[in-house]
């Protein structure tokens, strides 16, 4: 189903899709610089030693290890040189680009940087070349497969191996992630059968999951990882209140007629595969982006969390999949699950787990899109129960624990609910 409001929409160039894109990237660029020369004593480059220099698993916070200059910098260097391979092998910008695009973005705050990735991105280039096929193909897998990056990281820098050989290791290691991930998460969507929005983030908890259990029986333990940046900075939220409007705005004047035709987008279930720019075009694509982000940052200032740099991811990779299957209608069930678990089990809502657990548990919303609010709240307790203590499994390699949980939810809970809705017919 595409609606006819579509068609009242300007055409977008791709060159213009993609300068939209690097407004992102751009505007973390700028931030980073000026608020490393006014607020912070060392050098950009003294901040980014320690960011690519430090085992990256759950939860290791660029803002924390590096500061905040260095983090924005981190995440803009890695914002640019996607962008640079998009253009490259001319890919059409399509709503799951966007979502890869503004998820790995979010997680260049928090996991990834500018050594760690590299490993993945060369792996999959070769297998492009043993498969003879192009790199335009999997690069968007690619993109995402970097939830593994801490991987890299953790042989590299960690010291669970002679620093003689670490950085050797950790390469090839990273290079042979690039070359699986591919043929991986193809099969892995038949599991949960597309409910679960961040499929890679499954394939990658299945990976991690098989790295732990090697290393273990070689007697290795990864030690968890809890650095993150606590202090209330009021110029995250005035930067991204900038972009989310600016969105709000791109959106507006693509389709200057969208706000009456709106709503329509909540009629969409949202799974896999429901491309916005696909179904309601571009203009009301970026539009809801912008209000998916706002509403998000909102949440998290309703129950006063701290902004850092999973917070960050969260809302950016929510920002990303409002252009593939998320709006307010399939979102909100969800994250309602999740908080009011957290308060009767007694947990802290304001808490960073928690807080980045609801935001992350939305990759689940094609259950409440396709089955109702009350699945869907049911589905946002199994989500925070599960994802609270899924973890160890993988050691905190995976960075994308939130899509392996979701995974799991989805692939336990839809056939049972598809077992009462069969029973009540």
């Amino acid at each position: 189903m595409i609606f006819t409001e579509k068609m009242n929409e300007r055409e977008l160039h791709k060159e213009q899709k993609l300068w939209i894109l690097l407004v992102f990237p751009l505007l973390f660029f700028i931030y980073g610089v000026f608020y490393n020369y006014f607020y912070e004593a060392h050098s950009i480059l003294y901040g980014l030693r320690p960011i690519l220099a430090s085992p990256t698993i759950l939860m290791t916070d660029f803002i924390e290890v590096g500061g905040v200059g260095a983090a924005f910098i981190n995440a803009s260097l890695i914002g640019f040189f996607n962008l640079y391979l998009l253009k490259r092998y001319k890919l059409r910008i399509n709503g799951l680009l966007i979502a890869a695009f503004m998820t790995v973005l979010g997680f260049s705050f928090f996991g990834k940087n500018v050594f760690n990735i590299l490993p993945i991105y060369f792996g999959g280039f070769l297998y492009t070349r043993y498969q003879k096929i192009e790199m335009k193909q999997i690069l968007l897998v690619t993109m995402f497969g970097t939830a593994l990056a801490p991987i890299v990281s953790e042989i590299a820098f960690s010291g669970i191996i002679s620093p003689r050989f670490s950085l050797i290791v950790a390469m090839a290691i990273g290079i042979l992630i690039g070359f699986i991930i591919v043929p991986l998460s193809s099969h892995m969507l038949k599991f949960h059968d597309g409910y679960n929005l961040y499929n890679i983030g499954f394939t990658a908890g299945i990976i991690g999951t098989i790295f732990m259990s090697i290393l273990k029986s070689f007697h290795v333990a990864l030690a968890p990882e809890n650095t993150l940046f606590t202090r209330h900075q009021i110029s995250f939220t005035v930067l991204m209140v900038i972009l989310f409007l600016f969105l709000i705005v791109v959106g507006l004047a693509v389709n200057p007629k969208l706000l009456k035709s709106y709503p329509q987008i909540f009629k969409y279930k949202g799974r896999t595969i429901t491309d916005f720019t696909v179904r309601v075009g571009y203009g009301m694509t970026f539009f809801n982006m912008g209000v998916m982000g706002l509403s998000a940052l909102l949440l998290v200032h309703l129950f006063g969390a701290v902004i850092n740099g999973p917070i960050f991811a969260g809302i950016f990779t929510i920002v990303g999949f409002s252009a593939f299957g998320k709006h307010l209608k399939n979102c909100v069930p969800i994250v309602f699950g999740v908080l009011i678990t957290a308060h009767l089990i007694g947990l802290d809502v304001a808490s960073t787990p928690v807080m980045i657990a609801a935001l992350f548990s939305t990759t689940i919303a094609p259950i409440a899109g396709t089955y109702g609010p009350i699945w869907g709240v049911v589905a946002g307790a199994f989500h925070l129960m599960l994802v609270t203590n899924i973890g160890v499994i993988h050691g905190g390699v995976n960075l994308y624990n939130n899509g392996f949980s979701g995974g799991l939810v989805a692939g336990f809970l839809v056939p049972i609910i598809d077992a009462f809705q069969k029973g009540d017919r």
